[in-house]
């Protein structure tokens, strides 16, 4: 690693990363989860809402690290 390097993804690599995430895979993560559901007998509505909340909350584990600091100011800007 050179001098003042961090390990990882840039800054500038996480927002535009985190942009083709949600843009791209969240609309077709939810594309899929409703075609997978609707595969399955309709559950009861209650069970249904817990389903669709816990992978709503499930997608986002893996992109925890590419979210993170997006929405703040760019750190190796120096101003």
């Amino acid at each position: 690693m050179g001098a003042g390097k961090k390990p990882g993804l840039s800054y500038k690599a996480r927002r535009r990363w985190s942009l083709v995430i949600l843009l791209v895979g969240l609309p077709l993560y939810i594309v899929a989860v409703v075609t997978v559901l609707n595969l399955l007998e309709r559950p009861p509505i209650w069970l249904e809402l817990l389903v669709y909340i816990g992978l709503g909350i499930l997608w986002a584990l893996p992109f925890k690290y590419v979210f993170r600091g997006v929405g703040q100011a760019d750190p190796d800007d120096g101003g």
